[in-house]
């Protein structure tokens, strides 16, 4: 079974002080420490332990500047046979659309079977790369996914929905999964295994490979702003019907409707 995992490095900022900067469309990341984001690792580690129960090759790839090699270094250390960088630099500003339009140049060229993304990304919060590469593909995928089995030909999905509920889907190969975090327990690369893969080569992508695709983002960044922290709250109560009509009129008030 051909695997392609797609990764991204990303910021860590759950306990780190975050500031816009100058621009006022980035985060100043100076001080900031980069890994692999959260839900990319569940999905790497989803594409290893496939190929060790089925054999065949995992590749990672991801679409970042040129230190986010190092994240595909450890994509290899804990076992993926091949690497892609598609060149960040060479495309400036992009979106969720843009990206996947990157991707699918690159992947659509490649054999796979399977195709796994993180479900989200902990910097932007972009949810649609995944699904807007299966439809540029042409193969069926499942968001949120908790567990992932195949049989002959055949992809067993289980995937989260609201409320706590599960569904159970079943696809043809090839399929395209974005991973939830807590479908496995990812493992840790060893030092001789990260010492081995500073030697591996790492293929890279730029515009120049790929003349002739029509590249455009469907939405531009304006601006990026702490919010405001307001700590005023207001407890409705009564019956369904009063506490229904009271926020009819706040909304109303404040010009909502």
């Amino acid at each position: 079974m051909n695997i392609i995992v797609c990764l991204k490095r990303v910021p860590q900022t759950a306990e780190a002080e975050v500031r816009v900067d100058s621009s006022g469309k980035d985060i100043v990341k100076e001080r900031l420490t980069f890994d692999l984001n959260e839900s990319d690792n569940y999905a790497l580690e989803e594409a290893i332990q496939l190929k060790e129960k089925s054999g065949g090759t995992v590749t990672a790839v991801t679409m970042g500047q040129p230190d986010s090699e190092d994240t595909l270094r450890i994509a290899l250390a804990k076992g993926a046979d091949r690497a892609i960088r598609i060149k960040a630099e060479d495309f400036g500003e992009v979106d969720g659309f843009m990206t996947a339009q990157l991707l699918h140049a690159v992947i659509k060229g490649l054999q796979y079977d399977v195709v796994l993304t993180g479900c989200v990304a902990t910097d932007d919060a972009y949810y649609q790369i995944g699904p807007v590469l299966a439809e540029l593909l042409g193969i069926p995928h499942a968001t949120l996914v908790t567990k992932l089995e195949f049989a002959d030909n055949k992809a067993n999905i289980y995937r989260e929905l609201e409320g706590g509920l599960l569904e159970h889907l079943e696809a043809n190969k090839p399929v395209l999964a974005t991973i939830q975090t807590g479908i496995n327990e990812p493992r840790y690369a060893s030092l001789i295994a990260i010492r081995r893969a500073a030697s591996k080569e790492i293929k890279v992508i730029g515009k120049a490979e790929l003349t002739g695709a029509d590249f455009a983002s469907k939405s531009a960044l304006e601006e990026l702003f702490v919010p405001t922290v307001d700590k005023r709250a207001e407890i409705l109560t009564g019956s369904v019907d009063e506490v229904t009509a009271k926020i009819a009129v706040i909304v109303k008030d404040k010009g909502l409707l």
